[in-house]
């Protein structure tokens, strides 16, 4: 039993890292969509101190058609977005239920999003600062333990 995170185009390189290490720790399966604004060849992880890194179940897909490709007939998709439709805890996730997130500047594309309208989710936020979203690992955060415990902690003491 496992969930997914897809990070699409991820650019600051702490966020993916705190992303990961939640990932590693609840063994949820850690999906980055290229190009990204940094490098997770061997030197770079452990130059960052990523002592966790091996224990992430890690894919990387060289575009965001790609992963669609190979996933978008086999997993849901819910997309995280500050247009989406549902709060996220208006979702009943499921086993290999995959939740996508877009770069930090500028979100999951918006031809995407509106292909996807019936997955668009949203963490609810005060209208005076809709035009800043929560942190991406934060977000990520959220979103992966309402999941997470909707399915009982699988896998998880």
């Amino acid at each position: 039993m496992a969930l997914h995170i897809v990070l699409v185009e991820p650019e600051i390189p702490p966020n993916t890292g705190n992303i990961a290490r939640s990932c590693a720790a609840t063994g949820t399966v850690l999906h980055l969509v290229k190009p990204l604004g940094f490098s997770i060849d061997d030197k770079a992880v452990r130059r960052a101190g990523l002592d966790y890194w091996p224990y992430v179940k890690l894919e990387v897909h060289e575009s965001l058609d790609e992963f669609i490709e190979k996933y978008g007939k086999t997993h849901t998709m819910y997309l995280a977005t500050t247009k989406g439709g549902k709060i996220y805890t208006d979702v009943k996730y499921r086993d290999e239920d995959m939740i996508l997130f877009g770069r930090e500047t500028a979100g999951l594309p918006r031809d995407f999003i509106a292909a996807h309208a019936d997955t668009a989710i949203r963490i609810p936020m005060s209208e005076e600062t809709r035009l800043r979203s929560f942190n991406l690992s934060n977000s990520a955060n959220i979103i992966l333990f309402e999941a997470l415990r909707q399915l009982g902690f699988p896998n998880l003491a």
